[in-house]
C-alpha cells in the first residue's frame, strides 16, 4: 500500500512513482514522468531575471496591491518605497527584478489580452476587437470592463429598488480571467484572448491543463493545486486577487449554478478555455433562476429586458402621459397590436400604469 501526503508530488515507492488524486494513488508512465519533469523546469520562468528595472515598475499599481493586501489581512507590513517593498514580496533578486515581478507590475511586458465580439458562432466574422498590454491587475480590469460593456444586462424589479442583472455572472467571468492571467505559460508566446460570441463568452488561457486531473476533479473538490507560477499566484492570492486550494473552478461553477447558467470547462491542445453559454433572454431562459433572477413566482412583477421600442415608450409617454395607443403607434410607427403588447408588457413589469377609463384616462410611470 502506498500512501502519500502534502502537495509535493511524484512520490516514489518500490521502484514505481506515484500522484496523489483524490483519495487514491496513481502510478506514472515514463511519458507522464518526462511531462512533470519538463513541467517543473517550467516553473523557473517567473524567478529568471527580467530586463525591467525598478524604474520600470508602476508605482501606484504596486501601492493599490499593497492596499489590498493589508486589507484583506494577508500582509502585514505596508508600503515603503518599490525596492524595499518587492524585497519583502520575495519578487526582487539582488537589485534585480524577477520576471514574475515584471507581469505583475509592471506596463511593458510581454503580456497582451485580446478581446473581441463575434457576430455568430465562430471567430468568422468579428463586430468589434481590442488588444489590451499591461500588468496583470490592469489587464483584468480591462478585460472584465469590455465584457461588461458587451453582454446583456436586465432589470430586476421584485426589491424596493431597481437591480442591473448581468447574463453571466460577473464573480464567474472575473475568476475566470484572474485565473487565465494567474495560470497561463508564460514561456508559451500567444496571448490570453476574451471572445463573445452569439451563444457563449469564451476566456482562454495559453497554458495546458494537468494531464492527470480533469475539471470534474476541481469541481468536486478532489483536484489538488499545481500551480505553474507560484511567485505569480501567492502574490495575488495575498491581495485576494485569487484564492488557493484549486477552488477558482469551483466557485465559477458554483456562481454559474445558482444564476441558472451553463459553464464549460474545456481542455483544448492550446491550453484551456472556461466557456460560458449565453442564456436566451428572449425566450424566458434564464429569467426565474435561483436568487440571480429578474423576478420572483407569486405573482409578483417580473424584471424584463426594456428594448428600444419601450424604453422610447416610457420617454413619450412621461411627456405625454395623456396620448391613446393608436396616437403612440403613429408616433412610432408600428401597429397598434404592437403597442399594446410593449404596454403590456411594462404594466407587467411595474413601469407603468393606466389610471381612468380607456378614454380620457392617462399613464402613469411608476418606475424610470
Amino acid at each position: 500500500m502506498v500512501e502519500a501526503h502534502g502537495i509535493n508530488s511524484p512520490y516514489f515507492a518500490y521502484g514505481r512513482a506515484y500522484i496523489r488524486v483524490g483519495e487514491s494513488d496513481k502510478a506514472l508512465s515514463v511519458h507522464e514522468i518526462e511531462t512533470r519533469i519538463l513541467s517543473r523546469k517550467k516553473l523557473l520562468w517567473e524567478s529568471e531575471i527580467s530586463e525591467r528595472q525598478l524604474k520600470d515598475v508602476d508605482t501606484k499599481t504596486l501601492k493599490d496591491y499593497m492596499k489590498r493586501a493589508n486589507e484583506e489581512g494577508r500582509i502585514n507590513f505596508k508600503y515603503s518605497n518599490v525596492k524595499t517593498t518587492l524585497k519583502r514580496l520575495h519578487l526582487l533578486s539582488g537589485e534585480k527584478l524577477l520576471k514574475a515581478a515584471e507581469v505583475l507590475f509592471c506596463n511593458d511586458n510581454s503580456m497582451e489580452v485580446q478581446a473581441a465580439v463575434f457576430a455568430g458562432t465562430d471567430k468568422i466574422t468579428f463586430l468589434d476587437i481590442k488588444k489590451f498590454k499591461g500588468n496583470i491587475f490592469n489587464l483584468r480590469r480591462q478585460a472584465e470592463a469590455y465584457v461588461k460593456e458587451h453582454i446583456k444586462w436586465r432589470a430586476d424589479l421584485s426589491e424596493s429598488r431597481r437591480k442591473e442583472i448581468p447574463e453571466i455572472p460577473v464573480r464567474a467571468f472575473s475568476e475566470a480571467i484572474g485565473n487565465s492571467l494567474c495560470h497561463r505559460d508564460y514561456t508559451n508566446p500567444k496571448g490570453n484572448e476574451v471572445a463573445i460570441f452569439k451563444d457563449r463568452i469564451d476566456v482562454y488561457n495559453p497554458g495546458t491543463f494537468p494531464d492527470e486531473l480533469t475539471p470534474e476533479d476541481f469541481i468536486k473538490g478532489d483536484g489538488y493545486s499545481i500551480l505553474r507560477n507560484p511567485l505569480v499566484a501567492e502574490t495575488m492570492y495575498m491581495s485576494a486577487d485569487i484564492e488557493k486550494w484549486a477552488s477558482g473552478l469551483k466557485r465559477i461553477y458554483d456562481e454559474c449554478t445558482a444564476a441558472g447558467v451553463t459553464v464549460e470547462f474545456k481542455r483544448v491542445k492550446t491550453g484551456f478555455v472556461v466557456s460560458f453559454h449565453r442564456p436566451k433572454w428572449e425566450e424566458g431562459e434564464g429569467i426565474e433562476k435561483g436568487g440571480q433572477t429578474g423576478g420572483q413566482t407569486g405573482g409578483q412583477r417580473k424584471g424584463i429586458i426594456l428594448s428600444d421600442k419601450q424604453k422610447k415608450i416610457l420617454e413619450i409617454l412621461k411627456k405625454k402621459p395623456q396620448i391613446s395607443r393608436k396616437e403612440l403607434a403613429e408616433e412610432l410607427n408600428i401597429n397598434t397590436s404592437a403597442i399594446q403588447k410593449h404596454l403590456m408588457k411594462l404594466k407587467e413589469a411595474g413601469y407603468i400604469k393606466r389610471t381612468g377609463p380607456d378614454f380620457g384616462g392617462h399613464w402613469e410611470i411608476m418606475k424610470e
